[in-house]
């Protein structure tokens, strides 16, 4: 995304979505991905890419078809056609590092002595730049700028020097650090690994004899598919004909160490996906109800901003009682990639996405629910459209704590001097937003919405699952 659409970007930048499919009938499984790419479609608007290989043909034989935009433009029935292979990967990109070009595309595909190795990644590596170094000075030749092509390099090294892919997958482990969830196509094997600390989600499903590995849960509902398990924080899964789900855990770390992101259940994933157990529908319910339990308010409807927003309000309608309407008009059709207006207001930007139903507010005490914010500079607009609709009162609660510090694994939250929340209270946030009263979600009940699993929550307290960069890894955070 280049720099003038990022400077819009009122909400945190989504994680990237990744997808798997293995037929062990040897039957073509580019239509299947293509499926589960669109339902990770939230996940990354910028490119999308699937690459494929046929486990009974050559080794090193593999099409690949990447594109910018959305999966729908980038792919239609004839591209899918010719994606012939009954083992392939998918991803959908969002660029939290590496600018958003064609080359930055994923999968990335490689070529190399042991045949084909396909890899989709999801995450931030914070020792890419000492990595890719050492790599660049012993001969490797780059043709990206993402983390996921490092990974790719040492994977496909260590493969020189073991004994299958999983196994170099897991030496590969060994030299990464950050977040990642990964899933690598071998000219005979589909694998998935979690970083240990789990920041980011991965599952395993299966339909008939194919299986798959997803991101999130929703992907396998799609395609109808029946989920088995979640991969662990840690862990690496091998899915191949000759020993179905192979499981290496050697890698994992005690759970008490475990930091999942938790803006996984606030805000990325689709509240029809299932992470770890938790139901993300579940969480956001939950964060409206202590919103309305923690900072209570006299009002005569609650509202979320579309779509993470929506969850929460009636959570916080439910726990209130008082009631739940909807106010606010969404344009489905335009998505994170669409042309913003250079040089015109930011309110431009939310008008095209947001219109108020003047119906639903005129003459009442609205509490609006929105599940977070970074910069603050569409929060004062989405206010006004509220009162310019007739809302009498806006009340803004927030099913997230404020931002007080930089994402180092994966997600799109910048540098602390353009967050809104530092050096300014709530108050003085209350104010440039224009809102009647504030209160953001209280940082101790983060670890309730999700049933008492351990969780990153560095962007709110700095205090990380792991040790973040002393280095500006990507050239706008502070440490």
């Amino acid at each position: 995304m280049e720099q003038i659409e990022r400077d819009f970007e009122e909400k945190p930048g989504e994680e990237c979505g990744v997808f798997g499919a293995y037929d062990f009938d040897n039957g073509d499984v580019a239509h299947s991905i293509y499926y589960g790419l669109l339902s990770l479609q939230h996940r990354g608007q910028e490119s999308c890419g699937i690459a494929v290989s046929d486990t009974e043909g050559p080794w090193g034989k593999a099409s690949v078809h990447k594109e910018m935009g959305l999966v729908n433009e980038g792919f239609d029935a004839e591209k899918i056609q010719a994606l012939k292979g009954n083992i392939g990967v998918g991803h959908v990109r969002y660029s939290t590092a590496g600018s958003s070009t064609r080359e930055n595309a994923q999968p990335l595909v490689i070529h190399y002595v042991k045949g084909v190795l396909g890899l989709a990644h999801n995450g931030n590596l914070i020792n890419a730049p000492k990595l890719r170094e050492e790599l660049a000075y012993t001969g490797a030749i780059f043709q990206t700028t993402i983390d996921s092509e490092v990974i790719a390099y040492y994977i496909a090294r260590k493969r020189l020097q073991s004994k299958s892919v999983e196994e170099a997958v897991g030496r590969a482990m060994e030299k990464i650090q950050g977040a990642y969830s990964l899933i690598v196509m071998s000219p005979r094997k589909l694998i998935g690994a979690r970083d240990p600390y789990g920041f980011r989600p991965l599952c395993i499903g299966k339909r008939g004899n194919t299986y798959f590995l997803a991101s999130e849960s929703c992907a396998l509902d799609t395609i109808g598919a029946e989920f088995i398990r979640n991969v662990e924080p840690g862990e690496i899964v091998t899915i191949s004909k000759e020993e179905g789900i192979k499981s290496d855990k050697s890698h994992c770390i005690p759970k008490e160490q475990h930091g999942r992101c938790i803006f996984e259940y606030i805000y990325f994933a689709r509240p029809d996906s299932h992470i770890d157990g938790v139901s993300v529908y579940q969480s956001r319910l939950l964060a409206g109800k202590y919103l309305a339990m923690d900072s209570p308010v006299e009002a005569d409807v609650v509202v979320g901003v579309p779509e993470s927003g929506n969850c929460a309000a009636m959570g916080y309608a439910m726990e209130s009682g008082i009631p739940y309407g909807m106010a606010f008009v969404k344009n489905a059709y335009v998505g994170r990639t669409f042309i913003k207006p250079g040089q015109k207001n930011r309110e431009d930007a939310v008008g095209i996405k947001l219109n108020a139903l003047r119906e639903a507010v005129d003459g009442k005490r609205v509490i609006m629910i929105d599940d977070s914010i970074v910069r603050g500079t569409t929060s004062d607009r989405i206010v006004n459209l509220l009162r310019e609709a007739g809302a009498t009162e806006v009340h803004m609660r927030v099913s997230s704590p404020p931002f007080l510090w930089p994402c180092y694994f994966g997600t799109d939250v910048p540098a602390r001097e353009q967050l809104i929340a530092y050096h300014r209270d709530i108050e003085a946030i209350r104010k440039v937003i224009g809102a009647d009263s504030l209160a953001y979600l209280k940082e101790e009940r983060l670890s309730q919405l999700v049933g008492g699993l351990e969780i990153c929550k560095g962007c709110f307290t700095g205090r990380y699952a792991m040790e973040p960069p002393v280095e500006n890894i990507r050239g706008e955070f502070e440490k």
